[in-house]
């Protein structure tokens, strides 16, 4: 295969207040021809500096390259002209964003957007230029592509948007595309649909791709070779297979330990102890010695070479050494240990709910005539010490159903009743004090669900002012709080911007149990984490829940996390619960076809398993059409297993158990 582009000792700093971040710290890697290469590591490894860096597009006031050389072509990116990298930024060389809200400019129309850069490097001009857009956009799956390249950004849906973004990347028929995280903020089935697209597209024009991601299961799907980065190093680089199946850092050995799969049943994640260290200060010797159980001493004095295990597969790490111990991968320990017995179900009190909700609606008046059917009739009871995952994708109503519950918003009709008291009767302010205290909310987006200008202390104080807790008792109970969800009391006098996005999560949960709740609605709690961090905070949630007597709303996109947490399962879509049952039973018998669409689209941990998977596309237009001809009606199919269907759907199903099809 053809080198395309060679990266060669490059180390790039950063100038900040505090002194020098080593960002990126003397990696080496090339890119061939037609492959997809993916980056994967947690937050602050130094994987989207990588790859800014092959463009040149890190912030040039405070961007340090103290070594290295980026070759494409034969020239060297980092010595040339700033004029000879804008010739290759887009054309050559192009860019999909993490975020396509931020990557779109709000006031122009998409096709302007997209024509941009066709003008800038093409010498198409006019008619032409519209032609090639309306044709881009047809390309990446937009309908009535010559309609809405005229309609702004706000006016397409998340994953509509990141399908711009890509149609943008692709307008000058570049040779490289870096893909910096494209699929995070989007549901399974919309990720799997850009993931597809991507690969799709790689065929027919022979790119060659740069994936950035922390997702080892969307790893599994694109990649043809896996560099491992931490600490600003590449710690390990190999194919796909070599990485899942035979990594021999530990650190990879940890993230892909982290990761949760809906075939083994487990009763706790593994999660990967401690913290990156600051790149300020990177210690001596292995970066990842402090959190690996296995280090040797050497490791804390020297770093290590990158050892060879094949022609493909390098490993930075002292335990390949020939005089190294031999241990056992811990995701290795952890396959060799026989599957859990599966605790027996937990007997609940089902004749007294804690949380039930009859027949509620949440419709919203968009303009005279318009109105939004957010949530649109739902009924389910979750009982006293219960995990309850709600799932679906953005807008099938799953938040407006929490923020409804904790009285966010007043509902349009139905019931909601909390510990046997219905919330929307009258209430005084006494009343409303102790709903609050029963019921907390941790919100979805770490970073701004807090209040950046209060310290630590004071915003988990807040819970504790308005409840009229003594202010003598304050320190010892945020102390004990903090100690709670696994951190020090040093964290009270700092500030929300000095802590990582899995330290700001856990403050949000303290900042819930502050009141001592007894239920809480986590609103897609970890979807902004990555996997290692995931894995400590779901670890943390169900610990909580099982010494305080907790119950929980848990509200997410990702079924293999909500599998793995849950005692039972609501799917919701466009406003209803299409299909309900315990967590292993719903996963083991889907039903409804939404529901095998979202088990179809989670992207497994296995390279193997996700080559020879077939997705199940849920067709919305054939499912609309039947419901307009028939009523439907939620039917209970199996012991606690309900969905809804029609009458003919019900038919189908049980004569297709009859016949043996259905076990």
């Amino acid at each position: 295969m053809k080198k395309i582009v060679e990266v060669k000792n490059l180390s790039v700093s950063f100038n900040t207040y505090n002194g020098e971040v080593q960002a990126v710290r003397n990696i080496s890697f090339d890119l061939f021809e037609g492959e997809t290469l993916a980056i994967v590591g947690e937050s602050g490894s130094g994987k989207s500096v990588t790859s800014k860096s092959l463009l040149r597009l890190n912030p040039t006031e405070s961007t340090m390259i103290k070594s290295g050389h980026i070759f494409y072509n034969g020239h060297d990116i980092l010595s040339s002209s700033e004029q000879e990298i804008r010739a290759i930024r887009g054309a050559e060389i192009a860019m999909i964003f993490q975020d396509p809200m931020t990557a779109l400019n709000p006031t122009m129309t998409i096709g302007h957007q997209i024509a941009e850069s066709i003008k800038k490097h093409t010498t198409l001009r006019g008619r032409h230029i519209t032609n090639r857009v309306i044709e881009l956009l047809q390309l990446v799956g937009i309908k009535e592509a010559d309609k809405r390249y005229k309609q702004y950004p706000h006016q397409f849906s998340g994953g509509m948007r990141q399908r711009i973004v890509i149609a943008m990347a692709l307008a000058c028929e570049p040779r490289i595309i870096i893909a910096d995280e494209p699929t995070t903020a989007l549901d399974v089935s919309i990720q799997a649909q850009i993931l597809e697209l991507l690969k799709n597209l790689q065929q027919k024009m022979n790119l060659s791709i740069i994936f950035i991601t922390h997702d080892l299961g969307v790893v599994a799907k694109m990649a043809d070779r896996v560099a491992v980065m931490y600490a600003g190093k590449i710690i390990e680089i190999g194919l796909v297979d070599e990485i899942f199946y035979h990594c021999q850092h530990p650190y990879t050995q940890g993230l892909l330990a982290a990761m949760p799969n809906p075939d083994i049943e487990t009763n706790s994640l593994y999660a990967i102890p401690g913290t990156p260290p600051n790149l300020l200060h990177p210690p001596t010797g292995d970066a990842f010695a402090a959190r690996n159980k296995h280090a040797l001493k050497i490791d804390f004095i020297e770093e290590p070479p990158m050892f060879q295990v094949s022609d493909t597969h390098f490993a930075a790490t002292w335990l390949l050494h020939e005089h190294a111990p031999k241990i056992v991968p811990v995701h290795q320990q952890l396959a060799q240990v026989q599957q859990e017995k599966r605790q027996a179900p937990t007997i609940f009190d089902k004749e007294h709910p804690y949380l039930s909700l009859k027949e509620v609606k949440q419709h919203f008046s968009l303009s005279k005539n318009t109105v939004n059917k957010a949530v649109d009739g739902i009924t389910f009871d979750i009982y006293k010490g219960e995990i309850f995952g709600l799932v679906g994708e953005s807008g099938c109503g799953k938040s407006t159903t929490g923020r409804s519950i904790i009285g966010l918003h007043a509902i349009t009709s139905g019931e909601i009743h909390v510990d046997g008291r219905n919330i929307n009767d009258h209430q005084t302010k006494k009343d409303k004090l102790a709903f609050n205290s029963k019921v907390q909310m941790i919100f979805q987006d770490p970073y701004s669900s807090l209040n950046p200008r209060m310290k630590i202390m004071d915003i988990i104080a807040e819970g504790l002012a308005i409840h009229e807790v003594p202010k003598s008792e304050w320190k010892s109970k945020i102390y004990e709080l903090l100690n709670i969800v696994g951190l020090t009391k040093e964290y009270a006098n700092r500030y929300p911007h000095e802590l990582s996005g899995g330290q700001r999560q856990r403050i949000g949960i303290a900042r819930a149990l502050a009141v001592e709740p007894e239920l809480i609605i986590a609103d897609e709690p970890i979807s902004a984490l990555d996997v290692s961090i995931q894995a400590q905070i779901v670890n943390l949630l169900k610990k909580l829940q099982q010494e305080r007597g907790l119950t929980y709303l848990f509200i997410a996109h990702d079924l293999s996390m909500v599998k793995y947490i849950s005692n039972r399962i609501g799917v919701m879509y466009r406003g209803k619960i299409v299909e309900l049952a315990d967590s292993q039973e719903l996963y083991d018998h889907p039903v409804h076809p939404y529901t095998k669409s979202l088990l179809s689209a989670i992207p497994l941990p296995n390279p193997k398993l996700e080559r020879d998977r077939k997705r199940i596309i849920f067709n919305e237009a054939t499912y609309q059409a039947n419901r307009n001809t028939a009523s439907e009606s939620f039917v209970e199919i199996r012991p606690g297993h309900f969905v809804m269907l029609t009458e003919e759907e019900l038919v189908q199903y049980r004569s297709a158990q009859e016949g043996g099809i259905l076990r």
